[in-house]
């Protein structure tokens, strides 16, 4: 074999070999395919979650890198962005070197977003985050500071309206004391909040400045109304009340001509009382200010224009340089593949016939940004920040995930197309509700197929103008307390005081019962005729016998006014009444004392109060004493036994009004003492028959009564 043909069949035999190995490789890259496929597919899966963090995460960072303070233009209406110096004032307070977060709080629901953002900026220090209310979280990197505890302090000694930079000014303070004061403080803060003591709210709403301007209203009307109606009713109520001491009659024989000058007298009174009605009126005028003096209903400061506009200039500054608008102070939902291939389908849209340009703003819409949440006023304003360019404008929420479309300017059936987008597409499902993005690439993916396929029109279509949004810079200005429900309290007041003085004169009335039935009024000498019992109970003359001693003792007074014959009859019936006391009782307790002696106190208090009040009566009714005065006397039968006569006073009733054979019937009889169905003629009591001779031969009686025993 020659050396060329060795060389030949060696280099065939290596050939071979290599053939080999490449057909073994290529086994094994065929039986690994498999595997690798599965590890590709995961990692794509993973790698919008790792972006959405890395991308929040460095934007943040680089904020921070400018300055160590950084406030979202996404809440002007809460925490405007000219408040980043107030934040980097209080962060100096900590002592170590702080960096602050103010974001929407959707945007922070990520727990690792500080460690993230730590890790992306590389500087130890506090980092604090916090949304439109409060400070949420903290973390110390490589300080000393009571981070955890400084934030539950600043969370539960402040009630939820205090508003975010008197929330960090409470966390600084706390960072400040040092790590053992702010345990002791959270721990001491958290144990009242949870026993229910809760902090006062510190601001009112309109709706409470409208309760304090009716109630000023009321308050004006009402209570110097009351005033006029109640004091006058009460006086009088309280002079003519039960067992109330009678006004002193003045002196006999006053002209005519001098009683109307002594009821002119009473004008002064009337007029105090309307001048003091009227001071009360002008005084609360003018301190209900100063009680109800807030003015605003929230603790964030008006906003600037520069405010107001930060996000709009931004979003449209992006718009203006690529159709596709992701903010960066979000979680990002789109990865750089999925932005490409929106990218594509807005191109196809915009060079296809009846197509235009697509702007997509992937920012959040929230109630405290400048457009109030309001998707549509938002979009009209980016549009006017671009020059009014036409288009369609599609606004993606990448924290909620709502999806809303408006067409300005392009020839599309929007009304049958837009409006009626599925559900799925405008809210999203249950899996993007689940999902972190929202699954707000296939959403889009599908409303960009709806886009491409809705009909083309004659005419351009725009939509009319947003609703406008609350003023932001007057939507915290609480009304003037002296403005709209104001007046309807005026009349309120009018009414609030009809009806509190009907209740006040029901309870007064109320009052006037019980007074009556613990201290009784004495009945009217007319009326007495006709309402005393022939044969009274021994409670009756025992009640009646206390409510005769009661006026008459307040009717007496002192007795500097009494005549010589008021005062001879009050003495005598104080003899029966100290003849009580001796024997135990008072003159509020008579059960001492027989039926007859409660009698004579009951004619004798009687008389006393005739003889001050002028009365020129001397005898009472032969027939019944406890019929009150006599008018004239006669013969008349006293019993039903035989026709015997006796010549008796009589009162009017028994004067005129009764038949002769009526009188045995109305003749009094005493109870026995143990037995009130044992009855006998008044008359035939040693003390009681001196009753028919008169008053003062009565008292006699009684004073010769009392020695005798």
């Amino acid at each position: 074999m020659t050396a060329g043909g060795e060389r030949g069949r060696t280099a065939m035999r290596a050939a071979a070999k290599t053939n080999g190995a490449i057909r073994a490789r290529l086994l094994t890259l065929l039986a690994l395919l498999p595997l690798l496929i599965t590890a590709f597919a995961s990692a794509a899966q993973a790698a919008p979650s790792a972006t959405s963090t890395d991308t929040q995460a460095a934007y943040l960072a680089a904020q921070l890198r400018t300055s160590p303070v950084y406030v979202t233009d996404q809440l002007p209406r809460e925490i405007p962005q000219s408040t980043a110096r107030d934040f980097a004032k209080v962060a100096q307070r900590t002592g170590v070197p702080t960096y602050v977060l103010v974001l929407p709080a959707q945007a922070t629901t990520r727990v690792d977003l500080l460690d993230a953002v730590h890790d992306r900026l590389g500087k130890d220090g506090l980092y604090v985050l916090i949304d439109e209310s409060t400070v949420t979280e903290a973390e110390a990197y490589g300080v000393q500071a009571p981070a955890k505890d400084a934030a539950t302090v600043a969370f539960y000694e402040l009630p939820y309206d205090a508003g975010p930079l008197r929330s960090f000014e409470r966390f600084a303070d706390a960072i400040a004391q040092g790590a053992e004061k702010a345990a002791a403080r959270a721990e001491s803060a958290r144990e009242k909040y949870n026993a229910g003591d809760e902090p006062a709210d510190l601001y009112i709403g309109p709706s409470d400045r409208e309760d304090q301007s009716t109630l000023t209203g009321v308050a004006i009307t009402g209570v110097p109304l009351l005033m006029l109606l109640l004091v006058p009713y009460v006086r009088r109520w309280w002079r003519r009340r039960p067992g109330a001491a009678p006004r002193k009659p003045g002196p006999q024989g006053k002209s005519g001509k001098q009683a109307k000058g002594k009821g002119k007298s009473k004008s002064p009174g009337r007029w105090i009382l309307a001048a003091l009605a009227l001071g009360t009126a002008v005084a609360i005028t003018l301190t209900a200010p100063l009680l109800f003096d807030q003015t605003r209903s929230s603790a964030s400061p008006p906003p600037r224009a520069i405010d107001l506009n930060a996000r709009l200039d931004r979003v449209a500054k992006g718009l203006a340089e690529d159709p596709v608008y992701a903010d960066p102070e979000s979680p990002r939902v789109l990865d750089t593949a999925q932005l490409a291939q929106l990218h594509d389908r807005i191109e196809k849209f915009g060079s296809s016939k009846g197509g235009g340009p697509v702007f997509v703003a992937l920012v959040p819409q929230i109630y405290e940004d400048e457009s109030q949440g309001d998707e549509e006023a938002f979009t009209a304003a980016v549009r006017d920040k671009l020059g009014g360019r036409g288009g369609v404008y599609i606004v993606a929420d990448p924290l909620d995930g709502y999806i809303n479309v408006f067409n300005y300017g392009l020839a599309l059936d929007t009304y049958s197309a837009f409006f009626d987008l599925p559900e799925s597409i405008s809210y999203g499902d249950s899996k993007a509700d689940e999902a972190d993005d929202h699954l707000l690439r296939e959403r889009l993916d599908d409303l960009m197929v709806i886009l491409a396929k809705t009909a083309r029109t004659d005419e351009p279509t725009t939509p009319g103008d947003p609703y406008p949004v609350t003023d932001p810079i007057a939507e915290n200005e609480l009304r003037p307390l002296y403005y709209g429900d104001f007046w309807s309290g005026l009349f309120l007041g009018v009414l609030a005081a009809l009806l509190f003085f009907g209740l006040a004169a029901a309870v007064l009335g109320i009052v006037r019962v019980l007074l009556r039935r613990r201290n009784p009024e004495p009945i009217p000498t007319s009326e007495l005729p006709r309402v005393s019992p022939a044969a009274p109970s021994l409670s009756y003359l025992r009640e009646t016998a206390t409510t005769e001693i009661r006026a008459m003792t307040t009717a007496f007074g002192t007795g500097e006014t009494a005549d010589a014959r008021s005062r001879d009859r009050y003495e005598a019936t104080m003899v029966l009444v100290d003849e009580a006391s001796s024997a135990g009782g008072s003159g509020e307790d008579l059960d001492a004392l027989r039926p007859a002696a409660l009698v004579v106190i009951i004619v004798l208090a009687r008389a006393t109060r005739a003889a001050l009040a002028h009365e020129d009566t001397t005898r009472c009714c032969g027939v019944n004493p406890l019929h009150g005065p006599a008018k004239s006397s006669r013969h008349v039968r006293v019993s039903t036994e035989g026709n015997r006569r006796r010549m008796l006073p009589l009162c009017d009733r028994c004067l005129n009004d009764t038949a002769p054979n009526d009188y045995p019937a109305l003749l009094l009889t005493l109870p026995a003492p143990d037995d009130d169905s044992q009855r006998t003629p008044y008359y035939e009591d040693d003390l009681l028959s001196a009753a028919p001779e008169g008053y003062t031969k009565l008292g006699r009686k009684v004073r010769e009564s009392a020695l005798a025993h």
